[in-house]
């Protein structure tokens, strides 16, 4: 018997549920369903689009429960859930108290590759922040080693679909969520990129979030930790039974450290001889977009692939090869000496002090939905670099009573609008307050869905209205990523 039927015979006539019509949850029960399992897929929204994807599935012999989320259906073996899905919510709660089993399609992916020894090792990444620019420098400098490589888990292909096919190795990009619903991942090294306060809502404390993390670093597997972050280090310091531990650091890196020297990134972590032996990696200039909390993310990658076996030249050459996502410190123009970045993927306080670190002085456009989370340590921190701010969204209130408490010399123009124009008028508010050889800086700290459907669409608001403004040319340098 040849290992891809042991794994087949494992879910042969089982009963699973599997909670959610999403991407992770289609892939999740097209998985079971190809491995004979008996799936009932549940979802409460029975919409155009859910029916769409319930045809689908239904053809592969999948039974597909529309508008009705809460009920655990009858015999069910096992439950596989969305990440999305709160462990709070009445199907879960009915299961758990039933003794079924609940777990996540990143378990799945895991219990479903080959036992035969030829299943690609995982490299993980977690963190509050920085994960998917990290898993896709990993998976460029893994390419650039030669291996075949994917970055998978949050991003691009899911999971389960991708344990099947014949990788080297996999990049892989861990929510907290997905971590929360795992029990025996097993990566072959892993890093929690750094900890801030995020989804506090969803795990109900810091402590819960915390420990959904802290279970990357599984027995057997190199840590690589962020030793500037200090939840990150004692995460790593905790772990039983790991192999090794790895620190990165935006100072000088002590034997055991990736770090930084001068102009260059080196290694003092992965070398014959860490106490005397350091090796050249690659430059700051190789690092795109240019800013602290990047480097720190191209070190994790780099500390991830050293992990792996990857040469310095594979390092250095991945970080070149690597395109940097929309809505990520991205420089959009120019214009009269005035800088403007998107940076509209920082919707929390941790991505939104670094994103304010790399500038100064800032005109800072901020405002959204900041979901529970306190904003005064972060104005505190960035209040000697402001220039000026302009307010905008639903708790923009929130973000102007710390500025009154922490910088109260900084001009504040509050932009009550919503509408269509809303962003023009903040736009040309900002460019009002600037001076040249200021960054207008767009990092919201808050969620966009107050007024824009997700945090891209604020972004391309943003570049739209910079390309408005005088003197900003045909384009306005939108999209020029840097």
């Amino acid at each position: 018997m040849d290992a891809q039927e042991v794994t087949t015979r494992a879910f042969d006539g089982l009963p699973v549920c599997v909670a959610g019509i999403g991407v992770s949850g289609r892939a999740a029960a097209r998985a079971l369903a190809g491995r004979g399992a008996r799936v009932t897929l549940v979802e409460g929204r029975d919409g155009d689009a859910e029916r769409g994807h319930a045809a689908e599935l239904e053809a592969l012999g999948v039974a597909v429960r529309l508008g009705d989320g809460e009920t655990l259906p009858a015999g069910t073996g096992l439950v596989v859930t969305s990440p999305g899905w709160r462990p709070d919510v009445p199907l879960l709660t009915a299961a758990a108290a039933a003794g079924v089993e609940v777990i996540g399609e990143v378990e799945l992916a895991w219990r479903l590759r080959p036992a035969d020894g030829t299943a690609a090792p995982w490299l993980a990444i977690t963190g509050t922040d920085g994960k998917t620019t990290v898993v896709k420098m990993l998976e460029c400098m893994l390419t650039a080693a030669g291996h075949k490589a994917l970055a998978v888990g949050n991003v691009g292909t899911p999971i389960v679909e991708a344990v099947s096919q014949p990788y080297d190795v996999l990049a892989v990009e861990l929510s907290s969520y997905q971590l929360h619903w795992s029990s025996s991942l097993a990566p072959a090294a892993a890093t929690v990129l750094n900890i801030a306060p995020d989804h506090l809502d969803w795990h109900g404390s810091m402590d819960a979030y915390v420990a959904a993390k802290a279970k990357i670093f599984a027995p057997g597997c190199t840590a690589v930790y962020n030793a500037d972050d200090a939840t990150s280090t004692a995460l790593a310091e905790g772990a039983g039974g790991v192999e090794r531990r790895a620190g990165f650091t935006l100072d000088v890196p002590r034997p055991g450290e990736l770090g930084v020297v001068e102009d260059l990134l080196v290694d003092r972590a992965f070398t014959a001889d860490p106490a005397s032996e350091a090796a050249e990696l690659a430059a700051l200039g190789d690092v795109r977009p240019y800013a602290p909390h990047n480097v720190a993310n191209a070190l994790a990658a780099a500390g991830l692939a050293r992990a792996f076996g990857v040469p310095p030249e594979a390092v250095r050459a991945g970080l070149r090869a690597f395109v940097p996502d929309p809505h990520r410190i991205q420089h959009v123009a120019d214009i009269g000496g005035v800088a403007y970045v998107n940076d509209s993927k920082a919707t929390q306080p941790h991505a939104a002090a670094a994103s304010l670190a790399a500038y100064d002085p800032v005109v800072w456009i901020a405002g959204g939905l900041l979901k529970g989370l306190d904003v005064d340590d972060l104005v505190r921190s960035c209040a000697g670099r402001l220039r000026g701010v302009v307010l905008m969204g639903r708790d923009r209130h929130r973000i102007a009573e710390a500025l009154a408490r922490h910088a109260p010399d900084v001009p504040v123009v509050d932009v009550a609008d919503t509408d269509t124009g809303a962003m023009d008028r903040v736009v040309t508010e900002a460019a009002g307050l600037a001076r040249p050889g200021d960054t207008v800086l767009l990092a919201p700290v808050g969620a966009s869905f107050d007024m824009f459907a997700n945090y891209p669409a604020r972004g391309e608001a943003f570049i739209a209205s910079v390309g408005r403004l005088p003197g900003a040319g045909p384009a306005g340098g939108a999209g020029d990523a840097r």
